[in-house]
């Protein structure tokens, strides 16, 4: 089956690819691309999963640098290939040609940068702890260090869980409020005591708040299309025993 690819205009000129789930080789209830290594699905199969990604970027499997996503604000500045245990992070940047930079996600927010004019790309695993914690700031800061400007960063957050999809208590609109109480609009009354949480659109604030000049969603929800994506919440509420990860890459 033909990988099935979402790309954004704003990246253009840079090879990336928000993957969806299609075009894998794995089965069950990681039927499709699952690229996460972390899954209980066959280690083997993962690895053709991520090969058939990487030559989508034509890059090889040594050529993708991954993190150890830990949900934090910590971001790693890559140099060479990916040697020994990968960082943990939940960012990446570098303007070092050849390598692809990996995200894997399964709700959480993979967001991919560029600055065309310093050549310097980045991805971030961003997750409401990543970024209320600071992780897309931080990224773009480790862009700048880098030599890009702010203005010139292109960001596009992918598919990610809707509002409508997103149910929370309580507390954690309390975690949002004691933040900063305009976090209020990121928020809508669901039934009961339960909140509606709008992840892209606070990704989205948080990007402006940082200077980029672009900042864009794909407006794909991860939970309500489970042809294409992979879902943690949609996989709890079935009961499923595992989930899988969409693999999102950018290289220079």
């Amino acid at each position: 089956m033909t990988l099935d690819i979402i790309r954004s205009d704003a990246l253009n000129g840079f090879q990336h690819g928000f993957f969806t789930r299609k075009g894998g080789a794995s089965s069950g209830v990681f039927d499709g691309l699952n690229c996460g290594l972390a899954s209980s699905d066959q280690s083997n199969i993962v690895a053709i999963n991520r090969s058939r990604a990487a030559a989508a970027l034509d890059l090889t499997p040594a050529d993708l640098f991954p993190a150890y996503q830990i949900h934090s604000a910590d971001v790693a500045t890559v140099t060479g290939p990916a040697s020994g245990p990968a960082p943990k992070a939940d960012g990446l940047v570098t303007a070092t040609p050849g390598i692809g930079l990996v995200v894997l996600t399964a709700d959480c927010q993979p967001v991919l940068f560029a600055d065309r004019e310093a050549g310097v790309v980045g991805a971030a695993h961003a997750g409401w702890k990543g970024a209320i914690g600071g992780v897309l700031e931080a990224t773009v800061d480790a862009m700048v260090a880098l030599g890009a400007t702010r203005e010139n960063i292109s960001a596009v957050i992918g598919p990610t869980i809707s509002q409508r999809a997103y149910e929370v208590g309580p507390e954690f609109f309390d975690d949002f409020m004691q933040d900063d109480p305009d976090n209020a609009r990121f928020f809508a009354n669901g039934e009961g005591d339960r909140y509606l949480f709008d992840l892209p659109a606070f990704g989205l604030h948080r990007l402006r708040s940082a200077g980029v000049g672009h900042a864009e969603w794909t407006r794909h929800c991860t939970y309500s299309d489970p042809s294409r994506f992979y879902s943690y919440r949609r996989s709890c509420h079935q009961k499923e025993a595992d989930y899988g990860r969409l693999i999102t890459l950018i290289r220079l």
